[in-house]
């Protein structure tokens, strides 16, 4: 059985688990999720806890056991608690302004950048050279805030981009004569 799988998932107070023969629903003072119920593994509500236990003895039922966990795991902690990545932005001029759903980045280019945000995603601009984005769904929040950092990476020379606040960025050394 796998490692992650054989964990439970610990339902706090005020969060309301569904289990449906399609899906997974779960909902929160953050809002609701649904995942789709995979026939390969059984849930068991048991004491406010779920346990996920393969249905066969096959190998593909034993990984989908943990991945549907760790899925539900972090809808539970979205609607709980909620999701949050910040970026940085480095460089002489770089700067970003949260204004309603969207997000206007100038960080180079002959033109700004513009960002509209998906529904249950907040940003905001702390500075202007800070971007915190906030939301229920992990892999909502993750997405976003890797195109983002898209749009001007750090480069290896000087460090100059958008990066995540906790990346360490490496700097190359320069040419020399």
């Amino acid at each position: 059985m796998s490692r992650v799988g054989k964990m439970p998932v610990a339902i706090p107070n005020g969060v309301d688990v569904t289990i449906t023969e399609e899906q997974i629903s779960v909902k929160g003072s953050g809002g609701t999720l649904s995942v789709a119920q995979n026939r390969l593994v059984k849930i068991v509500n048991k004491d406010g806890k779920l346990s996920f236990e393969p249905a066969d003895e096959s190998r593909e039922a034993n990984a989908m056991s943990g991945t549907i966990r760790q899925l539900v795991n972090n809808m539970v902690v979205g609607v709980s608690k909620g999701f949050e990545k910040k970026l940085n932005l480095i460089g002489v001029g770089y700067k970003a302004q949260a204004s309603g759903a969207k997000l206007n980045l100038a960080v180079g280019y002959s033109h700004p950048v513009n960002f509209d945000m998906p529904a249950g995603i907040t940003v905001a601009t702390p500075t202007p050279t800070e971007i915190v984005i906030k939301g229920a769904d992990r892999q909502r929040v993750g997405q976003l805030a890797a195109e983002i950092r898209a749009v001007r990476p750090p480069e290896p020379y000087k460090g100059k981009g958008i990066r995540y606040s906790d990346e360490k960025v490496t700097i190359k050394e320069t040419k020399k004569k």
